[in-house]
């Protein structure tokens, strides 16, 4: 639930019971409940879920009636409570992740939620196997097309109403609505259709996290009872449909969701984030000094120039070739950088993408060579491609920060340059109860006399895939002790294999700074990042 939807919303007294207790089954009764429904989902041949505030809290979205919920505190004469970690920024829980295992195995039929989220989109459940009843905060939609757009931002606006874009679609244009409703707004009659059909068809439909008192929703999951199907329902709280239901568990539900996927030999996989942004280089030649060319260099949101870019804090440009031209440091968007040089002298520049806060990845680095008297090639990747290939990389390698190019084209009769990267953000493992999150290539420390030293990548660990080489993520490694900084010897030792060379293995201990203790990473012999090329392994520059 975001605090910023909850702000948007008309003013509304009655708001249902708030502040319910919680209950929880002993040990030896959840332990049971949890292998009945582990058979019940077993047997089903038509699962549904129906899901509400409560499987989102795991992932530091407050709900709306518990103890802290936000109705509650309201009744109370209380802010909103803070949230943990930017809303634009949470990931799925284990629960998300669960049904979109169960979905994949072809057991999870549908899913209808309550949610405005967008954490089951996020965590992979196909959007035609969806129904959002009270809409999502990122998704805008075009009222005369139908065509929908789903942002890495929070639209602006809830109830319905007109936002700052348009339409895409060169034959339409017309301006994008919000989906999120209102108090006093319908239930999408398409969403609520597909909601209904699917709650008929079901022989089990499986409630989680949601007290089941917003009305008419609460009463969609009933149409499976009435057609001989089963009703389960996993909440803290007691719940309206609790007497109407076959099992009831009073658990935290990524416990009990965690659990039956074990029970039924199905791993939770990791959740990888991958966000995409632009890079767009113009230039022109300067009508007073034809041997100068001014030129703008401006990193903006995949979503269009206007469109908010809120993972990415800052952008720092450098020209290690051209030690005259001083660093710009842009710290606020729109990330615009103009200067005017030499037309003759090709530019290199390397641009250093820092992430905001609840991003896995601190930053990654892209090398942008420039000739003003050269059209660079175009190129041109499937994005659902890159996006998978970089998911797979950061899967097998247990840290995100890897990027890609998607595609480069230059604008017909003009020297703008439209470049689009994607890069993975986050990763997220699900090992037990709580979502634990794995380090990245652009943090790690050291244990060095008893204390922790930061170890700074910082520009040479090449990730390739089998098409186009990715740009490079900071490698320069250094240390910072006795209040300088010095660099590290690692003896040459990162190497990165191809599938004829063998990768070298790291001559350090590296650790993390875990919940105050230490948590020691393992690169496995190195960073092994092989690729489908036969080209000789590279080794990360070491200053």
């Amino acid at each position: 639930m975001s605090l910023g939807y909850a702000q948007k919303l008309s003013y509304k007294e009655d708001v249902g019971d708030v502040g319910m207790s919680e209950f929880f089954d002993t040990q030896d009764v959840l332990q049971h409940k949890i292998k009945q429904l582990a058979k019940m989902i077993k047997k089903s041949k038509h699962l549904v879920a129906f899901t509400g505030a409560g499987i989102s809290t795991s992932c530091g979205i407050p709900d709306f009636r518990g103890p802290k919920g936000v109705w509650t505190l309201q009744r109370e004469g209380k802010g909103v409570p803070e949230a943990s970690l930017p809303f634009h920024r949470a990931a799925p829980s284990a629960t998300h992740m669960a049904l979109v295992e169960l979905e994949r195995a072809g057991i999870l039929k549908f899913v209808i939620s309550q949610n405005v989220d967008s954490l089951h989109l996020r965590s992979g459940i196909p959007r035609h196997k969806l129904s959002e009843l009270h809409g999502n905060s990122f998704r805008e939609v075009c009222p005369s097309c139908s065509t929908e757009y789903v942002r890495d931002f929070e639209v602006e606006t809830i109830g319905l109403k007109e936002t700052s874009r348009r339409c895409c679609d060169p034959k339409c244009g017309a301006k994008l609505k919000d989906s999120v409703l209102d108090w006093e707004d319908e239930l999408p009659p398409k969403e609520m259709k597909a909601a209904e059909k699917h709650c008929r068809t079901a022989d089990l439909v499986l409630c989680l996290g949601t007290s089941l008192q917003i009305t008419p929703a609460c009463n969609i999951p009933l149409k499976c009872i009435r057609n001989g199907g089963k009703m389960v329902i996993v909440n803290l709280q007691q719940t309206p449909k609790d007497k109407r239901a076959s099992l009831v568990i009073h658990g935290l539900v990524d416990k009990v969701m965690a659990e039956v996927l074990q029970l039924l030999n199905m791993p939770i996989a990791p959740y990888v984030r991958v966000d995409l942004f632009q890079i767009i280089f113009n230039h022109v030649r300067s009508v007073s000094e034809s041997k100068y060319t001014k030129w703008s260099l401006r990193v903006i949101s995949f979503h269009g120039e206007k469109a908010p870019l809120p993972f990415i804090e800052s952008v720092e440009v450098t020209f290690p070739d051209r030690p005259e031209l001083k660093t710009a440091v842009l710290n606020q968007q729109p990330f615009l950088l103009k200067r005017e040089t030499l037309k003759s002298r090709p530019l290199h520049m390397v641009l250093w993408v820092n992430f905001s806060e609840g991003c896995g990845c601190r930053f990654i680095s892209i090398d942008l060579p420039v000739d003003f008297e050269a059209s660079p090639d175009d190129i041109s990747q499937d994005k659902n491609i890159v996006i998978q290939q970089l998911k797979k990389l950061a899967n097998e390698n247990q840290y995100c920060g890897q990027s890609s190019i998607v595609d480069r084209k230059q604008l017909p009769d003009s020297g703008k340059t439209v470049s689009t990267y994607a890069v993975a953000t986050n990763i997220v493992q699900y090992n037990g109860l709580l979502p634990s999150r794995t380090s990245d290539v652009s943090e790690l420390t050291n244990k060095v006399n008893g204390g922790q030293e930061k170890v700074n990548l910082d520009d040479g660990i090449d990730i390739f895939n089998n098409i186009v080489p990715s740009k490079k993520v900071r490698s320069a490694l250094t240390n910072k002790v006795n209040g300088g900084w010095e660099k590290v010897n690692l003896d040459d030792g990162i190497g990165i294999s191809t599938n004829s060379v063998s990768s070298q293995k790291v001559q350090s201990e590296l650790t993390n700074e875990v919940n105050g203790g230490q948590e020691k990473i393992n690169l496995d012999d190195g960073i092994d990042l092989s690729t489908t090329n036969s080209m000789p392994s590279k080794k990360a520059r070491v200053h």
